[in-house]
C-alpha cells in the first residue's frame, strides 16, 4: 500500500515523531522544552515543508511507560536541509513542548472518531514527517489548553 499524498490545500499540520524509548525525551524536554530542529527523511513531503506551517510533536514508545501522544505544537521556521555527509536531513522549528499535565495521550486521541484515522496511528513506523489534514488538526486543537 502506498502512502497517501499530502496536498498543501488540505495540510493542517506536519507531525514529527520521537521515540521516547530510544532517547530520554522527557528528561531532555524538562531541561529544554523547545524543539528548534528535528530530523526528517528527504522526499516530496520534506520539499513541501516551509516557514509558517504548523507542526506537532508526537512522542511514541512503549504503551505503558509514559503518556505518549501529542507533546508539542509549533511551526516550521524554514526549509528542510541536508545534514553533513552521512548525517540526516533536518527541518528548523519553533516547537514548544507542552507541560507534562497538558500533553495529550494517544489513547484519548485514538478514541476520538475525528482522529482515529491519523497517519501516525495507521503507520506508526513511517518516517518523519507525517501529517494531519485540516479537519484532523482542527479536531486535535480542541484538546489543547487555552
Amino acid at each position: 500500500m502506498s502512502e497517501p499524498r499530502v496536498r498543501l490545500d488540505d495540510l493542517g499540520a506536519w507531525l514529527i515523531k520521537g521515540n521516547a524509548d530510544l532517547v530520554d525525551l522527557a528528561a531532555g524536554f524538562a531541561r529544554k522544552p523547545l524543539v528548534t530542529s528535528w530530523c526528517v527523511r528527504p522526499g516530496y513531503r520534506t520539499r513541501l515543508m516551509c516557514a509558517g506551517q504548523p507542526v506537532v510533536f508526537w512522542a511514541s514508545g512503549s504503551r505503558g511507560r509514559l503518556p505518549y501522544g501529542l507533546w508539542g505544537v509549533g511551526q516550521v521556521t524554514g526549509a528542510a536541509e541536508p545534514g553533513a555527509p552521512g548525517q540526516p536531513w533536518s527541518v528548523p522549528l519553533d516547537l514548544p513542548i507542552l507541560a507534562d499535565q497538558d500533553r495529550i495521550s494517544r489513547l484519548l486521541l485514538r478514541a476520538d472518531d475525528r482522529l482515529a484515522a491519523l497517519e501516525v496511528f495507521r503507520q506508526p513506523q513511517a518516517a518523519n514527517p507525517s501529517y494531519l489534514t485540516v479537519a484532523q488538526f482542527a479536531a486535535l486543537r480542541t484538546y489543547l489548553p487555552g
